[in-house]
């Protein structure tokens, strides 16, 4: 979606707000792509003292699988959007900063696009407190132990086997 801003550019306090959805289903992350669903998409562009400023959100449910367990879950995503909006850069310092018009027009879809990547997680749990799987016999820890004996530090592995012996 392109956002024409020509009414609000030179007008102190001007508004212009927006509301769509769009699909981000063809991202693809680390092998799988999560965002089934429609993102919706709301905000304004708002000229503070010839300054534009975006602000709005970007939120969608996302279908994840847990990193630790393996089991598939889904969970909300809201992404922030919150950046300066300016026609060209007087200072090529700032430029991560600021996003530039093109013309009078913003490209809401390759604004919500980056933001929207730049916040997917690196690692996704089901839980906070998600146990993942025993690394021995592959059992779900999270819905209890899974009998296998705890590995034994080899420093301690003479002691370990003369209590064995004893039992």
């Amino acid at each position: 979606m392109r956002l024409d801003l020509r009414n609000i550019i030179h007008v102190p306090d001007a508004e212009k707000t927006f509301q769509y959805q769009m699909d981000l289903s063809d991202l693809d992350f680390w092998g799988r792509k999560p965002i089934t669903r429609p993102v919706s998409v709301e905000g304004s562009v708002t000229n503070h003292a010839g300054a534009l400023v975006l602000s709005g959100t970007a939120c969608s449910e996302l279908d994840l699988v847990c990193d630790r367990c393996g089991k598939e879950f889904s969970r909300e995503k809201v992404v922030p959007l919150d950046s300066l909006l300016a026609d060209k850069l007087e200072n090529e310092d700032s430029e991560d900063d600021i996003i530039l018009l093109d013309g009078n027009e913003l490209d809401l879809d390759e604004v919500v696009t980056t933001a929207f990547v730049l916040a997917m997680d690196t690692k996704n749990l089901c839980s906070e407190d998600c146990k993942g799987l025993c690394a021995k016999c592959g059992a779900d820890l999270n819905l209890g132990p899974c009998g296998c004996r705890p590995d034994v530090d080899p420093r301690w592995a003479a002691l370990a086997q003369l209590l064995d012996d004893e039992s």
